[in-house]
């Protein structure tokens, strides 16, 4: 789709392994900058619409013997994220809205593509033919430790773990690796947090940023 030249408004997309505190960063910054006067579209992958959360639900809560093989998985995910772009974000930009996604295209490339070791070429195929033009202004990644990241999963006690947070060890570093390659290629799109750090600290660097953008 040819609708860029008509976006007033800027994506921002926020990564992080499970448990870097994405979420929470959001919704400050999502209240910041409507206290501001900006309007903002919080939403999220997958899910976001109607058919995004019915497809979240099989991605996250499928059982053992479901058995969503890794090429099935990233298909679902972009299905998503597809009609994500075309039913809200597109829409949103247009009219000139900030639009803050908690992940985007980035955790395809990392969790199916580096954690579950699909060929690069078909998963960025699929990411373009999924966002089309709309491509985050800035990139937020929250980067914690594996023992981090597992702690506060763990930590987590009124959910139980979905089938991400049940991965091994090996897949949460295999996704941390992949986040920080991906910051070291595009280093004008990515802005790497130290998710460790106090969350007042983080909220004003992320903000300070995104100001900086609009």
């Amino acid at each position: 789709m040819t609708q860029a030249d008509t976006f007033t408004g800027k994506l921002f997309t926020f990564e992080g392994s499970e448990g870097s505190g994405k979420s929470t960063q959001i919704e400050l910054l999502a209240d910041e900058l409507a206290g501001m006067g900006h309007e903002v579209v919080v939403t999220r992958e997958p899910g976001g619409t109607e058919l995004g959360e019915q497809i979240r639900h099989l991605l996250i809560h499928s059982t053992e013997e479901t058995k969503i093989t890794p090429e099935a998985e990233l298909l679902l995910f972009a299905a998503s994220r597809a009609q994500l772009v075309r039913e809200l974000i597109y829409p949103s930009l247009k009219e000139g809205k900030i639009v803050l996604c908690d992940r985007y295209l980035d955790s395809t490339t990392v969790y199916q593509g580096a954690a579950r070791s699909i060929s690069s070429d078909p998963v960025s195929f699929i990411n373009q033919f999924a966002v089309g033009s709309a491509v985050p202004a800035l990139t937020f990644i929250l980067d914690v430790s594996v023992e981090e990241s597992v702690k506060r999963v763990k930590q987590r006690v009124s959910d139980l773990p979905d089938r991400m947070e049940q991965e091994n060890i090996d897949f949460y570093n295999k996704v941390r690796e992949g986040y920080l390659l991906l910051a070291r290629s595009l280093p004008g799109r990515f802005h790497v947090i130290d998710g460790t750090r106090k969350k007042a600290s983080i909220q004003e660097e992320i903000l300070k940023t995104v100001l900086s953008h609009i």
